[in-house]
């Protein structure tokens, strides 16, 4: 356990100008929080470590061992339409993850002993929402790096390529909230599991492995509509990928729903995320 967990309030965390001062600064409070979850996270790397293998198995199960079969709309070369659909996915299996650190902080009394120091209410969540996008860039980062050894090419220019890893950044910060709210919210291994196999169907109903053009009807609505799909669709776009999307809405307006709908649950799930924090009880 890190000095910032001790429970003399003279060291760690405690210590800190910034939380000694009763003059409180959520950005400074939350950076010092995030730093304390990130040294966390290097002393206990596995977590991280195992979740990266798992998206880069999927990357190559779906690639070479599937790919072969599936064609894309509109056509292009599959590789070059998944890899997108897996950055976008890999944004959403992060969500437990963050919902298991609120929730074992909480059972354990951390975030107890954060209530009880002068500092923001919102300065806890904040940290962790810092220290988890920090690994979720450093995660797209390798998965990046991976297509490009698997034949994976962005065509388009610097710019593009920029906004399409900030709209999956965008999605992942959103989905932080939710993950926030339901470890705050709910504890247990039994309300981890739940949260983890619930993840499974969101992620594979989306356009992350085909397009929802090859899906019955009613099914492919319900893909089409997915925020996944939305970041999915938005990043071929933009790394001039194959889209899989030959006509409708989101083929004309896939950059604007990734813009929206990541809003529309940061906000609903930031404020739920506040009521919980305030009325969390051990």
């Amino acid at each position: 356990m890190s000095a910032a967990l001790h429970p003399m309030p003279a060291r760690g965390i405690a210590a800190a100008p910034g939380l000694r001062d009763r003059r409180s600064n959520p950005l400074r409070e939350g950076a010092l929080i995030a730093g304390r979850d990130l040294l966390h996270q290097v002393r206990e790397p596995w977590g991280v470590v195992f979740g990266l293998a798992f998206n880069i198995m999927l990357i190559l199960l779906f690639a070479f061992l599937f790919g072969g079969a599936i064609e894309v709309p509109g056509g292009g070369d599959y590789i070059a339409y998944l890899l997108p659909g897996m950055f976008a996915l890999a944004m959403l299996f992060g969500l437990e993850t963050t919902m298991t650190a609120m929730s074992e902080d909480a059972q354990r009394g951390i975030t107890d002993r954060f209530r009880s120091l002068p500092i923001s209410s919102a300065s806890v969540a904040l940290g962790r929402a810092i220290a988890d996008l920090g690994n979720s860039m450093l995660n797209l980062a390798v998965l990046m790096l991976g297509g490009l050894l698997i034949g994976w090419r962005p065509t388009t220019g610097p710019a593009e390529i920029a906004l399409g890893v900030l709209l999956l950044l965008w999605l992942r910060f959103a989905l932080l909230w939710v993950g926030i709210f339901l470890g705050l919210r709910f504890r247990g291994t039994g309300a981890t599991t739940a949260v983890q196999v619930l993840v499974w169907p969101v992620g594979f109903l989306s356009t992350v492995f085909v397009s929802a053009e090859t899906m019955p009807g009613w099914l492919g609505v319900i893909a089409e509509w997915n925020p996944v799909s939305a970041t999915a669709t938005a990043a071929r776009e933009l790394f001039g990928n194959p889209t899989g999307v030959t006509s409708g809405w989101l083929a004309e307006h896939a950059v604007l729903a990734a813009s929206v709908w990541p809003l529309v649950i940061a906000f609903v799930f930031v404020p739920l995320a506040a009521v919980a924090y305030r009325r969390l009880r051990r």
